[in-house]
């Protein structure tokens, strides 16, 4: 692999301060791509100090490649500090300024060649109506949502009328800018849609990337086993953050409502971490339920191995996904797919779409507890290969691996 004649001395340097969620894992792809490749120049990973405690382990890939220039660097702990939170709409508006000042900042004394923010959306409007950045940009657009109202079945309120136009003013704008070379889009659909902006030419769709992790059978017995999940129940997987947004009180209000013979062929699965006022609400909600009906419900509150994750996924008959109109993509939609496990999902926007479009089970109307039940009731009567097509998740879960992420992000970049 060849760049360009001065690729020796190319600077690029990738901005992220989330320490939750997907992000850590696509720096860690993004680095074993450049070490793998052995891409000439330096990669400057600015991040925030609790980066590099909570993630050692994809702090410690840089040292496992010593031929390959990897660098960390932090925000000072002052500037951390200094950060507004994201509790408020005015709040998050603060930071994502805070934050674009750093990015600016970092990659002039960095002296970088090209910056990745990895987050772009809180640098829309900053690039939109602030101070430019002092080089070449790309950025990767997690949750567009202007082109919602094209998706069947979407009703769009005068709330998403009024957010779809500001997002297509801020977007036009940094369409604009000569800075921005790339924009890199989770959504695969709304490519078509930003080309038809006057002189957009920049959307480039990318894999949201999955691991595709070996699975072996006794791993999972082993785990079906030291759950003490009872032998003759399908097992219902909710897997991630467990918050209001996942729709967790709509799903159990949706198990209050089977009948008998159906709750005692369910065993449920919640499998993430939940603050303790969370993990009280739950409770409540389980204990509301029990008397009516002989589900089994099994919570794992704690944080899961990368190397269990997996394990999970291919234990589950069904995977969860009843998010409350959440936007963007969902790396769940993904680990079940390369399980081979069909999801009963959010018919809301792109979930929906990708759910539909890819054939990887079931959408409802997840903000309903009855239309979830009903969702339900069909998967508990049916066979797994009945309510999801496996060729097309395979399919699906190959299109987004982590090395067709990391390939396509650096091939732009870099000019490959």
């Amino acid at each position: 692999m060849t760049g360009k004649a001065d690729s020796s001395d190319r600077q690029i340097m990738l901005f992220d301060l989330s320490i939750e969620g997907h992000h850590p894992a696509y720096i860690q792809h993004l680095i074993q791509y450049w070490c793998n490749r052995q891409v000439s120049g330096c990669l400057h990973i600015v991040v925030s100090p609790k980066f590099l405690e909570r993630h050692a382990d994809v702090v410690g890939l840089a040292a496992d490649y010593p031929e390959s220039k990897v660098n960390f660097v932090a925000i000072s702990p002052t500037a951390a500090a200094s950060l507004k939170s994201n509790k408020s709409g005015v709040s998050r508006t603060i930071r994502a300024f805070q934050e674009w000042d750093l990015l600016c900042q970092y990659a002039t004394s960095l002296k970088a060649t090209h910056c990745l923010p990895m987050y772009f959306d809180t640098c829309m409007l900053p690039l939109a109506v602030g101070k430019n950045p002092p080089c070449p940009i790309s950025g990767i657009y997690f949750k567009p949502t202007f082109h919602y109202d094209r998706f069947d079945r979407f009703t769009p309120s005068w709330k998403y009328r009024l957010q779809q136009v500001r997002e297509r003013q801020i977007l036009s704008a940094n369409l604009q800018k000569p800075q921005l070379q790339t924009l890199f889009c989770l959504d695969p659909l709304v490519v078509k849609y930003i080309e038809s902006f006057q002189g957009a030419f920049k959307a480039i769709p990318v894999p949201d990337p999955v691991t595709i992790a070996p699975v072996s059978e006794p791993q999972v017995i082993e785990l079906r086993q030291r759950l003490r999940i009872e032998p003759g129940r399908k097992i219902l997987l909710l897997f991630g953050a467990l918050t209001s947004r996942k729709g967790i009180g709509q799903l159990l209000a949706a198990l209050a409502l089977l009948p008998p013979e159906l709750g005692e062929k369910v065993c449920l699965l919640l499998v993430g971490q939940a603050n303790p006022s969370k993990q009280v609400e739950i409770a409540s909600q389980i204990a509301a339920i029990s008397p009516h009906i002989k589900l089994q419900i099994l919570s794992h509150y704690e944080f899961v191995a990368e190397s269990e994750v997996q394990a999970y996924f291919h234990l589950a008959d069904i995977v969860l996904a009843p998010y409350q109109r959440h936007m963007g993509m969902s790396g769940i939609l993904m680990l079940a797919a390369a399980a081979g496990k069909p999801v009963l999902s959010s018919d809301y926007g792109l979930m929906g779409e990708i759910v539909k479009r890819h054939r990887l089970g079931m959408t409802v109307d997840s903000t309903q507890p009855a239309e979830i039940a009903r969702g339900l009731t069909q998967f508990l009567l049916q066979s797994s290969e009945e309510l999801g097509d496996g060729e097309a998740m395979r399919s699906f879960a190959e299109q987004n691996s982590a090395e067709k992420f990391a390939s396509k992000i650096f091939q732009h970049i870099l000019n490959f």
